[in-house]
């Protein structure tokens, strides 16, 4: 099969169409025949050295895919061979065919195309462990999403809306800025024009905020700390602009905060497979009934993955970033 190798690693242009055997499914794994590949963050990292895969995982970069059911390892009986999927991959997915823990894959939500479902699985599974999980997030509270305008920040969006929570983002333009007003934020700031505190506390009537889903890191804490309400959360998902700073920690006891966090990749299968059953009960039957849908922002072909990862590291997209495998 083909598939992007990116060999010792490097900026993007390291990377390549190569060919290497189509795997075949283990016991309780899935193959699938790739139609798209969605583009992520932890892909450029992983490319560039900084990000290396399990020891258990495939190499290739590439953690969701959309496609069709190839073959089934032993034990698998909840999907057959021709059933249109996306899933959630340790690795493998910028190749013509993927493996995926059969626990880790969804059906095509009804109406929705390949290209549309490859963008779902890993926006929507880290979403929810975090800010549900982790951030306890409930209706009628406020959220701030820092990078609103990425597939993440959008997702993030769609889910306030969902539970019925006020939603405020940071963007770094004023065209990203209405995109999420008009995507369903309820307030936008554009951290270019000023610091984003003092927006927040004058959006909130200097109320703040219950939940703070922050990718950027060490640069933004202290602010972050300052803008939480009383038992306030801040979940770290990405460290973009640095891990390592100093702060004040006297607002975490004097407002009871709580800082927490998680990656995505090093869970395990089941847990995996356990927000995927959540997924599965509470938000793949508003994407069947069009309640909810990603925003593509790009689709290039496989063999242009270079472009796609320079698009990416450009900060300049909105929305999810696919690769087309095959042509339909």
């Amino acid at each position: 099969m083909k598939y992007i190798n990116h060999g010792e690693g490097g900026l993007a242009d390291c990377m390549q169409i190569s060919e290497m055997p189509t795997p075949h499914p283990a016991a309780g794994q899935v193959l699938i025949e790739v139609a798209y590949a969605g583009v992520n963050r932890p892909d450029v990292l992983q490319r560039s050295g900084r990000y290396p895969a399990p020891p258990d995982a495939s190499p290739v970069l590439g953690l969701e895919v959309a496609g069709v059911v190839a073959a089934l390892g032993e034990g698998v009986t909840q999907w057959q061979v021709g059933d249109q999927v996306c899933a959630l991959t340790p690795g493998g997915g910028y190749a013509q065919f993927c493996l995926a823990p059969a626990g880790h894959v969804l059906p095509l939500p009804a109406g929705m195309s390949l290209k549309a479902a490859a963008a779902l699985p890993e926006v929507w599974f880290t979403v929810w462990a975090n800010l549900i999980n982790l951030g306890r997030l409930k209706s009628g509270e406020r959220l701030l999403i820092h990078g609103g305008s990425s597939g993440i920040g959008l997702c993030a969006i769609q889910l306030a809306k969902h539970l019925g929570v006020e939603s405020l983002v940071t963007v770094g333009s004023e065209d990203k800025a209405a995109f999420c007003i008009a995507y369903g934020a309820h307030h936008a700031i554009n951290y270019r024009s000023g610091d984003f505190q003092s927006q927040v506390m004058t959006m909130t009537a200097g109320e703040g905020i219950d939940v703070v889903l922050d990718m950027v890191g060490a640069p933004y804490l202290q602010d972050n700390l300052s803008v939480l309400k009383r038992d306030g959360r801040l979940v770290s998902i990405a460290f973009l602009q640095g891990s390592k700073g100093e702060v004040d920690l006297l607002p975490i006891m004097v407002k009871r905060l709580t800082l927490t966090g998680s990656t995505m990749r090093a869970r395990s299968i089941a847990e995996k497979t356990a927000l995927r059953d959540v997924l599965m009960e509470n938000i793949w039957p508003s994407l069947s009934q069009g309640q909810l849908a990603p925003h593509i922002a790009a689709c290039f072909n496989l063999k242009d993955a270079v472009d796609a990862h320079q698009l990416m590291e450009s900060s300049l997209h909105i929305g999810k970033i696919v690769l087309r495998v095959k042509h339909e």
